[in-house]
């Protein structure tokens, strides 16, 4: 299992932005080789090092054959490095969720691979006292974190009322659906059909409304789940 060594933190938050991508595209266009190195050196590297780290702290990907989190950095920069002509703006994807995705997917990969060969090797008696041996707690951390993700849907959703529901039954209905994920905890109805009639009862609203409603904040749902994902 890997160790995570101590790095000091940089002052800024904002290591992957739209100049970062600009870069991206300037290396892919450059053809002389000096001159992408020099971007690469310059404008990239750090965003990819930052990227790949969150990434790996995130999502606890530590099951792995080397010894030090820079170590494994490096491969997955070096991975990222051969995947970098691929990516093409007009695609309409931006370079941080891109990076992101096909980071996340390699890690997946890896850690898992790696997992799988610490389970094998590993005494049955330790298998069951040692967490090291179990996704239980990554489990746990992906709870916390889409609890926290929801809260913040609802508030995204919350300050956009008005662009998103300008008509009154509309508005109406949303905040009713709002209303179950902010008491999401002690909710007890988790039939499809019972949620439409709870709804129902709350707003006045008729059934063809509601499922309006609805197909909006799913399809808002999963765009932003999408992007909170690989932050």
């Amino acid at each position: 299992m890997i160790t995570v060594a101590k790095k000091r933190r940089p002052k800024s938050k904002n290591y992957f932005t739209k100049d970062t991508e600009q870069a991206i595209v300037r290396y892919n266009n450059e053809p002389d080789s000096e001159v992408r190195s020099q971007i690469y050196r310059d404008e990239i590297h750090y965003a990819f090092f930052k990227l790949t780290e969150n990434i790996i702290h995130t999502f606890k990907f530590y099951y792995t054959e080397v010894d030090q989190i820079e170590h494994l950095q490096h491969e997955v920069i070096t991975f990222l490095l051969s995947k970098l002509h691929l990516f093409n703006p007009d695609n309409g994807a931006k370079a941080y969720s891109y990076f992101g995705t096909i980071t996340k997917n390699w890690l997946i990969v890896y850690n898992t691979k790696n997992y799988k060969k610490r389970v094998l090797k590993a005494p049955v008696d330790e298998l069951y006292k040692d967490d090291n041996y179990s996704y239980q707690m990554g489990e746990e951390k992906e709870k916390d974190r889409l609890s926290i993700f929801i809260d913040a849907y609802v508030k995204y959703v919350e300050d956009r009322f008005d662009k998103f529901f300008p008509k009154g039954n509309d508005a109406k209905v949303a905040d009713a659906i709002l209303e179950l994920f902010r008491k999401r905890e002690n909710l007890e109805i988790f039939n499809k059909k019972a949620l439409y009639i709870y709804i129902r009862e709350m707003t006045g609203v008729d059934t063809p409304v509601i499922t309006k409603v609805t197909k909006v904040l799913k399809k808002l749902y999963k765009k932003l789940y999408t992007e909170y994902i690989f932050v």
